[in-house]
C-alpha cells in the first residue's frame, strides 16, 4: 500500500498538469544545425503547432554527436509535454539497429508522439562522372576499382547506413568521408572532392536543377513527381533493394514517461495538421516528402519493426569511418 500511495503521489502532479496542457512554451529539440531537412520539417510543424495549441512552440537546435546531444538532453527533461524532440530513423531505428553501444534504447527511452513525414531520398553522383543510373554507376566502379567515394552526414547517420546497404549489395567497394550534415556533402561534390550521396530530395533538389550533381536514382517505390527521368531503385533488378525506402522518417517523440494524456492530445494535432489540405500539400510538393498519420501507438510499432529490420542488415553494414 505505501508503495502505491508513493507511485500515486508521483503521478498525481503531472496528471493534474496533464489537464491543463499546455498551458506555457513548448520547447523542440531538434538534433542538427538549422537550415537542414530536418530543421525544416521540425520548424514547420512547430509553427503549426503553436497555432493549434495557443502557445509558444520553440525549436532548439542541438546538433552533434550524431543527434546524441539532442536525445540525451530529451532523456533529462521532465515528462511534462514541455520538452519534446523531432527525430530521425537514424536516431529511432536505423542506428540502434546496427550499433549496439549507444547510451539510450529507443523503445524504453522515447515516449512516441506521432509520426510526421516520411521521406524519400535521392543517389546522386558527382556532374563530372559518367553516371546517369544505378546500372552505369556500379559499371563505372568496377571499372575504378577503388578510386571512388561517398560522402555522409556522419557515421551512424541515415546517409551512411543506406549508403553502405547499397554498397553491400551491389557489391561495391567505396571510401566513406564523413562530414557533419547533407549540405556538407553537396558542397564538397561541387568541388571535386565527393563522388556519391544519399539525401532527401528536400536538401538537393536545386543544385540538381541547376545540374551541379546529377540524380541517378531516388529510394522510393515510385518515382518523384519533381524528378520524372530518375528510376527508382525498384526498377532496378537488385535483390533486397526494398530495405532502402524509405530514406528516413521524421518523428515526434517526448521523454519516457509521458502521460497519455498529453500523448493523445498531441498526436491528435499532428494529425489535424497533417491533414489539412494546404499543409498535405506544402508537405508534398515544397519538402517532397509524405505526410505521416497514425495514431503513438503505430509510430511505435513502426519504429519497433524498423528497428527489427536494421537488426538483421547490421551483419552487412560497416560501420567504421
Amino acid at each position: 500500500m505505501r508503495a502505491f500511495l508513493l507511485t500515486l503521489a508521483l503521478f498525481f502532479p503531472l496528471f493534474l498538469l496533464a489537464a491543463d496542457y499546455p498551458s506555457r512554451a513548448i520547447k523542440v529539440i531538434i538534433g542538427f544545425s538549422s537550415g537542414g531537412s530536418t530543421d525544416a520539417i521540425g520548424r514547420f510543424y512547430a509553427q503549426k503547432l503553436s497555432e493549434e495549441l495557443h502557445v509558444p512552440v520553440v525549436v532548439e537546435n542541438k546538433p552533434g554527436a550524431a543527434q546524441l546531444l539532442a536525445i540525451k538532453t530529451l532523456i533529462g527533461a521532465p515528462p511534462d509535454g514541455y520538452t519534446l524532440y523531432v527525430g530521425t530513423a537514424s536516431a529511432f531505428s536505423q542506428g540502434p539497429g546496427v550499433m549496439k553501444d549507444l547510451p539510450y534504447s529507443p523503445m524504453r527511452d522515447f515516449s512516441f508522439i506521432s509520426l510526421m513525414a516520411k521521406a524519400p531520398g535521392v543517389i546522386f553522383v558527382s556532374s563530372d562522372l559518367p553516371i546517369h543510373n544505378i546500372k552505369e554507376l556500379i559499371d563505372y566502379a568496377n571499372a575504378n576499382s577503388g578510386r571512388l567515394n561517398y560522402g555522409s552526414s556522419g557515421v551512424g547517420s541515415a546517409s551512411h547506413l543506406l549508403t553502405e546497404y547499397l554498397l553491400q549489395l551491389t557489391k561495391l567497394k567505396m571510401a566513406h568521408i564523413p562530414y557533419k550534415s547533407d549540405a556538407d556533402i553537396v558542397r564538397e561534390m561541387m568541388t571535386g572532392s565527393v563522388h556519391l550521396g544519399i539525401s532527401p530530395a528536400q536538401g538537393v533538389m536545386s543544385y540538381i536543377a541547376s545540374g551541379r550533381i546529377r540524380a541517378i536514382a531516388v529510394t522510393g517505390p515510385k518515382r518523384l513527381k519533381s524528378l520524372p527521368n530518375v528510376a527508382s531503385l525498384m526498377e532496378s533488378d537488385i535483390a533486397g533493394i526494398e530495405g532502402l525506402d524509405p530514406y528516413t522518417i521524421y518523428g515526434l517523440a517526448g521523454p519516457p514517461g509521458m502521460p497519455s494524456n498529453i500523448i493523445e492530445k498531441l498526436n491528435t494535432t499532428v494529425r489535424r495538421i497533417s491533414s489539412q489540405p494546404e499543409v498535405a500539400a506544402h508537405v508534398r510538393e515544397r519538402m517532397y516528402l509524405e505526410p505521416g498519420l497514425g495514431n503513438a501507438e503505430q509510430f511505435r510499432q513502426y519504429v519497433q519493426d524498423d528497428l527489427s529490420k536494421w537488426s538483421l542488415l547490421s551483419k552487412s553494414i560497416v560501420l567504421s569511418d
